[in-house]
């Protein structure tokens, strides 16, 4: 029996911009864009990960979720609060570069960490923080 991985989720408070920065800055693709109830779920990918895609939706996903719920969720992804996801690399340093060539927010230039990568992260539109690693050696 296998398990792998096929989707995972990203808050984002304006896919528009979200858009901007998944599709046109990392050059992931568009594969999905739905909108349903007043919320609107967009899913990109790796063209080179077919099999797996993140989902940019809404803080609170859940239509029945309280006014006070949402408000707390915003808040959240506003401080940065939320979980990202880490993206491999073949060209840590390559990636930095065009990342912030198209303006994204550095949060840490790139580094050797201890654990055997070389890593750099960047904030989204939204506030998340996204970490680009490249494993040593590569």
């Amino acid at each position: 029996m296998d398990i792998t991985l096929s989707q995972c989720f990203i808050a984002v408070d304006d896919h528009d911009k979200a858009l901007g920065f998944y599709r046109d800055v990392l050059g992931l693709e568009v594969r999905n864009d739905v909108g349903f109830e007043g919320m609107r779920w967009v899913t990109v990918g790796s063209p080179a990960q077919p099999g797996v895609d993140i989902v940019l939706e809404p803080p609170v996903a859940n239509p029945n979720a309280s006014a006070a719920d949402k408000e707390a969720m915003a808040e959240l992804l506003a401080k940065g609060l939320l979980r990202g996801v880490i993206f491999a690399t073949d060209d840590c340093d390559a990636t930095f570069e065009r990342i912030r060539a198209a303006g994204g927010e550095v949060l840490q230039e790139p580094i050797d960490q201890f654990y055997g990568v070389r890593d750099c992260a960047f904030r989204d539109p939204a506030g998340n923080m996204l970490r680009f690693s490249q494993r040593r050696g590569q």
